[in-house]
């Protein structure tokens, strides 16, 4: 009896070990596919698979990042933004302050092409001036990052940022579905919460309501992708795939969710109907290894 359980541990955690492999294997290739097919200028850090990183609970301040971004500074570019934080005096603090963040963000986006100051800045701007239009703008920025980065704790800050300021926006208006899914993405994609269902209640709402709300879709699949929940992420790309069928990335991530799960079959089904609507050379070697390995 003894033998026969060590057996069965050994083979459990053989299957662990390699499944883990695999993840990081695919979710290696759909990173390079999607800066062969996209071609982002700031290459998202590579995809941590959610059961490496469970029970973890990273923070980053944003003082530290700015400490590091500031290194990148000449002394000339160092004394400009001195300038711009202590360009608040008396009179009319706010509107100062306002002007102040959006130079700030300004300079880091467009001078040192630097994403989290530029980020944290708008959104500073974005409270303050307090519009529902500033505020979804601010918070999507923190968004779209948040959707490719790997990072657990960049994750948690990007997201604790984006929460802040949706939940600002949804104050002015409460009825804005676009804000509740995103809110409920930073809960399920951000680690902000021991609790995902506090985010994952809201936007399924929305999804049962309204199932062509795409976003709604999107951000549910990419919950289950992350959670491990193959089956219920490829119900969700389903049916965005069908709405656009057009839509690589959808492709991409039914492809690594079939691989993921071990459905070969349909792996090399969804690779091969991306592999024919791409023309980049690069990627399509990466997708024919990907869909040789898998024929093996």
């Amino acid at each position: 009896m003894q033998k026969t359980t060590l057996k069965a541990n050994f083979a459990r955690n053989f299957l662990l070990v390699n499944r883990k492999q695999v993840i990081l294997a695919i979710s290696g290739l759909l990173l390079v596919l999607v800066l062969f097919l996209f071609g982002n200028t700031i290459p998202p850090k590579k995809e941590i698979p959610s059961m490496a990183v469970a029970n973890t609970k990273p923070t980053i301040q944003f003082k530290d990042l700015l400490v590091k971004a500031k290194q990148r500074l000449t002394p000339e570019q160092s004394e400009r933004i001195l300038k711009m934080e202590n360009s608040v005096s008396r009179g009319d603090v706010k509107n100062q302050q306002i002007k102040s963040y959006k130079q700030l963000a300004t300079f880091w986006k467009d001078t040192i092409h630097l994403f989290e100051p530029y980020a944290y800045y708008n959104g500073e701007a974005s409270k303050l001036e307090s519009s529902e239009k500033s505020l979804t703008f601010a918070a999507q920025q923190f968004l779209e990052r948040l959707l490719i980065e790997g990072d657990p704790a960049m994750q948690n800050w990007l997201a604790s940022n984006a929460k802040v300021l949706l939940e600002q926006a949804l104050q002015i208006n409460p009825t804005n579905d676009s804000s509740k899914i995103g809110l409920g993405a930073c809960y399920i994609l951000g680690n902000i919460s021991d609790n995902p269902m506090q985010g994952i209640l809201p936007v399924r709402e929305i999804a049962s309501a309204n199932p062509h709300n795409m976003y709604a879709q999107y951000i549910l699949a990419l919950g289950g992708k992350k959670s491990g929940q193959f089956d219920k992420a490829i119900e969700r790309f389903l049916i965005i795939s069908n709405a656009e069928p057009d839509n690589l990335e959808i492709l991409l991530h039914l492809a690594e969710c079939y691989d993921m799960k071990g459905d070969k079959p349909n792996a090399i089904k969804w690779y091969t109907k991306v592999k024919g609507k791409v023309k980049n050379t690069g990627a399509l070697k990466e997708l024919t290894d990907r869909i040789n390995i898998l024929k093996q």
